[in-house]
């Protein structure tokens, strides 16, 4: 479970009312998770130097926007190499390019480096769909931050799916491989 987090280490945002909400949102839910606290990481490569021996499958999301606007949340094996084009195709998108930051904020509530499944907690008007690699729900538990970059939250990769239905993203499931 969260420690309390010395100021000094992570700002004035701690704990953000965001993550507090996912966290009861979760437990309202019955899904239990497991949340540690490590240095702020923005790319998967500071990711696997300071995890340590974190146990499971370890994650990137993806925040992706078609010509028309459409944006998906793919969530993927961190190391799976993803071919847009291929990608957008087979989504049904056409061609796909990373969505700006200003758009992650605004549909999604959160920062380049804290792009998470968890996020769709704060896409109410459910603009953005899901798309989940199958490889990485053989993977238990699943490893992704809890709206911020300074902490990882494992969870099952059935209370992942079960968390999204709730949320209203029913995630479309994909072999990205």
């Amino acid at each position: 479970m969260i420690e309390d987090v010395p100021e000094s280490r992570v700002g004035s945002d701690a704990p953000l009312p965001a993550e507090e909400a996912l966290f009861n949102r979760l437990a309202e839910l019955g899904i239990k998770t497991n949340t540690v606290e490590h240095p702020p990481v923005f790319t998967v490569g500071e990711a696997k130097r300071l995890r340590g021996s974190l146990p499971g499958g370890h994650c990137k999301s993806l925040f992706l926007r078609n010509k028309k606007g459409e944006m998906w949340l793919v969530v993927a094996l961190e190391d799976r190499p993803i071919d847009l084009k291929a990608l957008g195709e087979r989504i049904g998108a056409g061609r796909v390019s990373f969505g700006s930051a200003e758009r992650l904020m605004e549909n999604l509530g959160v920062i380049p480096g804290a792009v998470t499944p968890f996020a769709v907690i704060n896409d109410r008007a459910r603009q953005v769909k899901v798309v989940l690699d199958s490889g990485m729900l053989k993977h238990a538990p699943l490893n992704y931050h809890p709206l911020r970059n300074d902490r990882t939250t494992s969870i099952a990769p059935e209370d992942l799916i079960r968390f999204l239905e709730a949320e209203g993203h029913p995630p479309q499931i994909l072999d990205l491989g």
